[in-house]
């Protein structure tokens, strides 16, 4: 008797789950390829066969697939089909893989959400890293701003002693706060090797090195927040041109000169 859509469409639930053989598989087979709607009704059994499947080792499927697959089974009219030999063997395989398969998803997805936080973290370091920096410059300024607005703070001019150029410094310091700053403009570059080097001279003994420093190609330096030496009364600010890391005692012709004036 030839089959009506209706006794195919009854034995799709037994297709999903592989326990049609034979001729009767061979023949729902058939009816899939000329029928749109069995073919979508297989799919969705299919899906809910599988959003069963891992229930044993993920989250919990819908109820409503559940319930869905359920009564599509229940629909099936008693039948007692004795499947081909080849048949048990890839549906016991098929059965056996599904915890499997589900756990390597899982898998899957828990390494992609360990690669989701990882980069969150690394983005939330990158931010307390920037913001610990501009605390840092926040600081630095503040220090500047502190020195240039104490009351006690002195500017001496430095002066050049012979150049045509008419470079000039500025020295900015602070004995109450131990800190010092230090800008210049007009500098001739220096040779290789060579940096411009600050000097301290104290009310008694020898100059003290105060840093060293190169000018910019427009000619101007900056030294800022530097620390005064300790114990040092500074009479006058000096600057001569020294080896690139520096001398005890100067060694060439002072370049620029500025005394400190009496306090009042």
């Amino acid at each position: 008797m030839m089959k009506t859509h209706e006794h195919f469409a009854d034995d799709l639930a037994l297709y999903a789950l592989g326990e049609l053989a034979g001729s009767d598989r061979q023949e729902m087979e058939e009816h899939l390829h000329t029928c749109a709607a069995c073919r979508r009704e297989l799919q969705a059994l299919r899906g809910d066969l599988g959003l069963l499947g891992l229930s044993s080792s993920g989250p919990q499927p819908p109820a409503r697939s559940k319930e869905r697959l359920m009564r599509a089974i229940a629909a099936e009219p008693p039948r007692r089909t004795t499947p081909a030999p080849a048949e048990f063997p890839r549906r016991s395989l098929w059965w056996a893989w599904a915890p499997a398969f589900a756990a390597v998803a899982l898998f899957f997805l828990t390494l992609g959400m360990w690669r989701d936080n990882r980069h969150m973290n690394d983005l939330v370091a990158e931010l307390g890293h920037r913001n610990q920096d501009q605390a840092i410059e926040l600081a630095r300024l503040a220090g500047e701003l502190r020195l240039l607005q104490s009351p006690d703070a002195v500017h001496v001019s430095l002066n050049p002693m012979k150049s045509p150029r008419q470079p000039s410094g500025t020295a900015i310091f602070s004995t109450v706060q131990n800190r010092m700053m230090f800008m210049a403009s007009n500098l001739p570059q220096v040779p290789e090797g060579k940096a411009y080097e600050l000097w301290i001279i104290p009310m008694q003994g020898a100059p003290v090195p105060a840093g060293v420093f190169k000018p910019d190609d427009h000619g101007n330096a900056m030294m800022m927040d530097h620390p005064m030496p300790a114990g040092v009364v500074a009479k006058a600010f000096a600057i001569t041109v020294e080896k690139e890391e520096g001398s005890d005692k100067p060694t060439s012709p002072i370049m620029l000169m500025g005394a400190v004036s009496a306090p009042g």
